[in-house]
């Protein structure tokens, strides 16, 4: 199996940062996902430890998600990135907010992420049609949005 565990780390980091919006909390959730994997799995396929890294990691997300928590302000939205950047991920963040949390984590995970359309199957128990179906859906209506925004032609 040919896994690259630094690439696969910030991958999962993003997963679930994008789940918790909380820095912090993100980092400890990839940590305690991969030593979960490390402990328990010996996948043989590069397929297989993907599903088992993602399953891991939304399920200590969900277990996070359900902990009662205190409304902190993330400082590193503070940065000193160009206005046009700013306005682009204001844009992108409001667009991403009217669509549903499944939409959400499907974009995530195939364009950010890049998890194979094979391994998102297996993650959420669907062909590998109805992913594809999904998927075209969620970015044509991205597509849409950003067009009502004047942000792409």
């Amino acid at each position: 199996m040919s896994l690259d565990i630094e690439e696969q780390y910030d991958k999962i980091y993003r997963y679930c940062y994008f789940k918790l919006h909380n820095r912090e909390v993100a980092e400890d959730i990839t940590q305690e996902t991969f030593l979960r994997y490390l402990k328990n799995y010996n996948c043989i396929t590069t397929a297989s430890a993907l599903k088992c890294l993602y399953t891991i990691a939304r399920n200590l997300c969900i277990d996070e998600y359900r902990k009662p928590k205190f409304e902190t302000i993330d400082e590193s939205i503070l940065d000193k990135a160009s206005e046009d950047n700013m306005l682009m991920n204001i844009t992108v963040r409001m667009i991403l907010n009217k669509f549903s949390t499944e939409e959400q984590e499907l974009l995530l995970l195939r364009y950010v992420n890049e998890v194979p359309i094979s391994v998102l199957a297996e993650i959420y128990g669907i062909s590998r049609f109805a992913v594809y179906r999904k998927l075209t859906s969620a970015t044509n209506k991205f597509r849409e949005e950003l067009q009502k925004e004047d942000y792409y032609g």
